[in-house]
Parts: C-alpha cells; structure tokens; sequence
C-alpha cells in the first residue's frame, strides 16, 4: 500500500506528529498501575510476531494490554473516517482493526490474556481492570499484590 498525497502541510504535520507510544492515556494508567503496587514492562514485542508490541506487559501472568487510539483502531464510538485520500485511509484502518485481531488471537493462543481498551475509556477504569484481571492471573507469584478493584 503506497501512501497518499498529503491534502495540505497541515495535514502532513499534523499526522507526522501522532505518537505511537507514551500517549497521555497510556501514561495515565501506568502511573495508576505503578502507584498500586503493580510492575510490568512497556512497548514489549508480540512475542513471535514481527513489528507489533504490546503497550504494558505482566509477562509472569501473561497479560497483555493494548490501549488503542479511537481513530487508528476503529473506536465504534468515536472513529472517523478522512474524506481526503478516503480509499486509501479506509484500506489503512481496516487493516489495523485486522491487525488488532490477529495480534489478539495469537497471544490468546499462545496463553495471554489480553485486556483491550481505548483511549477515551477513564484511566482509573482502566486500571482497575487490569488490576482484577492480575488478580485472577498468575498474580501472586511476582510478589505484588494488586489495586482494589
């Protein structure tokens, strides 16, 4: 897939810019993560997957959690699709949502739990969940223990 002709230099500087890690929601559950006792990795590679990582990882428990822009992977909420170059962003989202599939099955086959979020869902939220899902996992043998629920 070639990619499109940027419709401005706004445009163009605008997406240049987008972050692919550390984003403000991501920050946000891992210092709630951190502060209720709970360690994990950041930007780990799918294990036997070129190019794809996972966003905060709980490798002893297996736990993986992906918190996904709304717009790059197709919030049912809050997604928009470009009128600029539309065939082409449309081809480029389906295959990230495809992506988002295929990553998920992969680690489920391999024994992962994977918690999926998006953006826009509250921090505190967020953590939460994961903190349940630790604490039905694995949990206890990496010493922690993990927030309230």
């Amino acid at each position: 897939m070639s990619g499109p002709v940027p419709s401005s230099a706004s445009v163009s500087a605008r997406m240049s810019r987008q972050g692919s890690h550390d984003t403000a929601p991501e920050i946000a559950v891992r210092r709630l993560l951190h502060a209720s006792g709970l360690r994990y990795r950041v930007n780990v590679p799918v294990p036997g997957m070129a190019r794809r990582t996972i966003d905060i990882v709980f490798a002893r428990s297996k736990v993986a959690v992906f918190l996904d822009g709304c717009f790059w992977h197709g919030c049912p909420q809050h997604a928009t699709r470009p009128k600029s170059n539309a065939e082409w962003w449309r081809a480029k989202l389906d295959k990230n949502m495809a992506r988002d599939v295929e990553t998920t099955r992969h680690l489920q086959g391999r024994g992962w739990t994977v918690l999926r979020f998006w953006e826009h869902e509250a921090p505190e939220g967020v953590a939460n969940r994961v903190g349940r899902s630790l604490a039905g996992a694995a949990f206890p043998a990496q010493g922690c223990t993990p927030g309230t629920p």
